[in-house]
């Protein structure tokens, strides 16, 4: 085909790369003229490389913030906007295709039979309706199960590519070394570093044809533990999608988070213990009526905390994973919760102090609780948590984020580490249904 249909892919560094490389490069006819990004800071005004663009492409693929979506679309002549990001409520959705119309280009949602990976090894894929709705412990349990019964996972992890993506188009992580070589943001660490701890390595990167096939070399299953709430980039062969039972009815307002429930052949119910019975309710029969063959289970994130009789009686500053409190939407989080259950003197709001970006964060989120989302993108950006910390006069630091501040904050003030681990309540067991899947 001779006709070029100019297109701009509206992404957030993960997705939206991961399109490029499966679908646009298989069909020229849709040519790229710029991607926009959202959501995340610092991943604007860079560009996609050439040398992973391909043939087709003369040039590095100029990166935009999406406030410019309308003079671009209009600069560029666009045909086409593809929205290639997660965890957005289906209103605001809508709104984008709106606005991309209005401004005389169609709107396009790339789907799975178009974007994902075949796997040459049984594929389990956990993902979720919202961000931080407990994907990564569950994916963490469930590598734990394989490697308990003797079988070699491999774990490839959604992308977080927000530095140099030619160095970061195929990343293995077994190593703290190996974090510190690629310099890995706080963001990262928190979703690599557990990983390690227990023993495993991890893939992630930017080009996931290259990083399933290198995956696949060693390992007998891959493991996908998805990001935000997007669907795989890998055709699972079992997917588990976990829904958050202290925000129902979201799995059905969410994209692609409903896309996720309605795929699922199991549906965890997960924080049921801090829920009302009448939201699991709701949140069962809305997977009732939109994927009624799904295994339904109710789960429960357990909070584990060192030493918590440090706890007591002392003026604590929290720190929580910061997308979960971002665009996750929650309030709070595990270390909230565990300066309560500990009976902590006093919280410090983090609001009163905050620098720079971290202040910043507040105001674009004012939903957040007397805690401090634990930013960490840039070098800059981790000066700036470091001084809001310093700043607190705490006594005691709880860090409720996955892999703990210790190493790349700069502090004298003692830290205590929250983490949560998985566990099942009620529902066929979840080790039943993975075993029988290896079987097969």
């Amino acid at each position: 085909m001779d006709q070029k249909f100019n297109c701009i892919i509206a992404g957030a560094a993960g997705r939206d790369f991961h399109n490029f490389l499966t679908f646009f490069r298989k069909h020229p006819e849709f040519y790229v003229c710029a991607f926009t990004a959202t959501q995340i800071p610092f991943i604007a005004s860079r560009s996609f490389p050439q040398s992973l663009a391909g043939p087709d492409y003369a040039a590095d693929i100029p990166i935009f913030p999406e406030e410019r979506l309308p003079e671009l679309i209009h600069q560029f002549h666009v045909d086409f906007v593809f929205l290639a990001y997660s965890d957005l409520a289906h209103e605001t959705v809508m709104h984008t295709a709106s606005l991309v119309q209005a401004c005389g280009a169609s709107f396009v949602l790339l789907g799975p039979q178009h974007t994902q990976l075949k796997s040459t090894k049984p594929v389990i894929a956990v993902t979720a309706v919202r961000t931080g709705a407990g994907k990564s412990p569950l994916t963490r349990w469930i590598a734990q199960q394989l490697k308990a019964t003797g079988h070699i996972p491999a774990i490839i992890r959604h992308p977080m590519p927000y530095g140099d993506l030619k160095r970061q188009h195929c990343q293995h992580f077994s190593t703290e070394d190996d974090l510190d070589q690629n310099e890995c943001s706080i963001e990262e660490r928190e979703e690599y570093e557990p990983y390690l701890e227990l023993g495993f390595s991890v893939f992630a990167g930017v080009d996931y044809e290259l990083i399933l096939r290198t995956a696949e070399r060693d390992a007998e299953v891959v493991l996908w533990d998805g990001g935000n709430n997007d669907f795989p980039f890998i055709k699972p062969d079992l997917l588990i999608t976990v829904a958050d039972a202290l925000r129902p009815d979201h799995e059905v307002h969410y994209y692609p988070g409903e896309s996720n429930l309605r795929m699922a052949d199991v549906v965890i119910i997960n924080k049921v213990a801090s829920a009302k019975s009448a939201d699991i309710t709701l949140i069962k029969e809305n997977i009732r009526q939109l994927n009624p063959s799904a295994e339904v289970i109710e789960s429960n994130l357990d909070i584990v905390v060192n030493n918590p009789q440090q706890i007591e009686n002392r003026t604590v500053l929290v720190i929580e994973d910061g997308p979960t409190l971002l665009h996750g939407g929650m309030a709070t989080g595990a270390g909230y919760c565990a300066s309560q259950q500990f009976q902590a003197a006093r919280l410090i709001d983090p609001r009163l102090f905050a620098v720079g970006s971290i202040a910043k964060a507040f105001e674009t989120y004012p939903h957040m609780g007397p805690i401090l989302p634990a930013l960490g993108y840039s070098p800059e950006q981790r000066q700036e948590l470091s001084e809001t910390i310093n700043a607190s006069k705490a006594e005691l630091i709880i860090d409720a984020t996955p892999a703990g501040l210790a190493h790349v904050v700069q502090t004298e003030i003692p830290i205590i580490r929250v983490r949560y681990e998985f566990r099942q309540v009620s529902g066929k067991p979840l080790a039943k249904i993975i075993d029988d899947f290896i079987r097969g």
